[in-house]
């Protein structure tokens, strides 16, 4: 059996963004809608998504069920590593002391980061406790 590997690649990633997207995530694919999303006022929720496993398994279920809260940021946007390169180069350039990581999610406040919760708090962990993470931020920042 011959597979192509861009088709299957090209799946995997279609269906990540679908993922993020249909739980409520607004994709941003250039540097120019990052900057317009974030330099805005209020609290933005950033998911860094990727085609990992723990992006799928943990990160984005994480992402879907945290919303399942009594606060929650104004906008929920992703950028998807390794695929729009220039967004989410643009996106990490807001997250000021942090290194780049992926999956990852970014909480900030009137385009200033507050908080992180980098790939090594999601890989290896239960999407619960991610999604404890997620609303403890929440309730901190928004």
């Amino acid at each position: 059996m011959n597979i192509d590997f861009n088709l299957f690649m090209n799946d995997v990633v279609r269906q990540a963004r679908e993922e993020i997207v249909a739980a409520g995530y607004e994709e941003l694919t250039t540097p120019e809608a990052v900057e317009e999303k974030l330099s805005q006022k209020g609290t933005a929720l950033v998911m860094i998504n990727s085609v990992c496993g723990c992006a799928g398994g943990i990160a984005r279920p994480a992402a879907k069920f945290s919303l399942q809260h009594s606060q929650l940021p104004n906008q929920l946007v992703t950028v998807f590593a390794g695929q729009d390169k220039a967004a989410t180069e643009k996106a990490r350039s807001y997250f000021t002391g942090y290194a780049p990581s992926s999956p990852s999610f970014a909480l900030l406040k009137d385009g200033q980061i507050q908080t992180m919760i980098e790939r090594h708090e999601i890989e290896g962990h239960d999407p619960q406790q991610v999604v404890e993470k997620l609303q403890q931020a929440f309730d901190k920042y928004c």
